[in-house]
């Protein structure tokens, strides 16, 4: 029966307290023939020979039974499993990760207690989510807390800006990250990454793996595309907020057309201008206006104090 590559993947990845990445497996193989190089009498950069009659160079160093006596052989020399027979020197990439879906599969298929996912360091076997309760009274872990929307928003804004000071966090939202920040570094989802290169040289943030292990993401080059939240996008924004002195009637969206809009202080200014004064007593009569086409108007009567009878 020839090499079953799936059985020692699987093998491997329930034996793994950690993310088991290609390398690693890769690197399993090699240690493989290495040992049966060494147990074969060779070293492992010397060519595997025989002795003519199909056993190996090493095998008359292994010493006869004497009577009443075993001989310490090792195990994995006594075992005629396919297992251990016909094994590549050589796994490919494409042939660990085909095998590795093609076990991600079947788990799925038959609704298993385990699930295979495949993070930033590597493919892992994991309990299914249906079973988390289980988990947690197993090893009396508190119930998971969610993030805030507003712990969220910034999370969001460090991830497609990275790496991004607090300062430029703010001036996109708008409101103070400091508690966010804190919230999101006691849950390790971002760490410091270093200081940028301006006055007052300010801390800079990132994401972590186990922020994409919170996501499902293997690589930051799985997050959706975000117009909104793009590097290009946030700068352009950006530079213009900071050139922009007051904004437009545009950005403010109000109509450019028309009659011009004043604002209410000028609006009351300009109809004081044009009211007339008011009329005070003892004031002297003003003219009267000459309607254009007619004629003026008769004087008033001027009354005066009655003489002496």
């Amino acid at each position: 029966m020839a090499f079953n590559l799936k059985k020692v993947l699987k093998a491997l990845l329930f034996s793994s307290s950690q993310p088991l990445s290609i390398k690693e497996i890769q690197e399993t193989f090699t240690r493989f023939h290495e040992q049966g190089m060494l147990l074969a009498g060779l070293k492992p950069d010397e060519p595997k020979a025989d002795n003519g009659d199909g056993s190996t160079p090493g095998a008359e160093a292994v010493p006869a039974a004497g009577a009443g006596e075993t001989a310490e052989v090792p195990t994995e020399t006594l075992a005629e499993d396919e297992l251990y027979r016909e094994v590549p020197s050589l796994v490919t990439n494409a042939q660990i990760r085909e095998t590795m879906d093609e076990i991600a599969r079947e788990l799925r298929a038959a609704d298993d207690v385990f699930l295979l996912t495949e993070t930033a360091q590597g493919f892992r076997m994991v309990t299914h989510p249906r079973f988390a309760r289980w988990v947690r009274i197993l090893r009396a872990e508190p119930l998971p807390v969610k993030l805030s929307q507003s712990a969220m928003e910034t999370l969001a804004v460090i991830a497609y800006r990275q790496p991004v000071t607090r300062a430029e966090i703010e001036h996109i939202r708008g409101v103070s990250a400091e508690a966010g920040l804190n919230r999101l570094l006691e849950r390790e989802l971002i760490y410091i990454v270093g200081r940028a290169e301006l006055p007052g040289r300010p801390i800079q943030y990132g994401t972590t793996d186990a922020f994409l292990e919170y996501i499902g993401a293997r690589s930051l080059d799985e997050l959706p595309a975000s117009d909104v939240l793009s590097r290009r996008q946030i700068d352009d924004w950006l530079q213009s907020a900071m050139n922009a002195a007051h904004p437009s009637d545009r950005d403010m969206g109000l109509s450019e057309e028309g009659e011009e809009q004043l604002s209410l202080d000028d609006a009351a200014r300009a109809a004081a201008r044009r009211a007339p004064p008011p009329a005070t007593a003892g004031s002297p009569v003003q003219e009267a206006t000459v309607p254009s086409g007619g004629t003026e108007p008769a004087a008033p009567p001027v009354t005066g104090q009655a003489g002496p009878t």
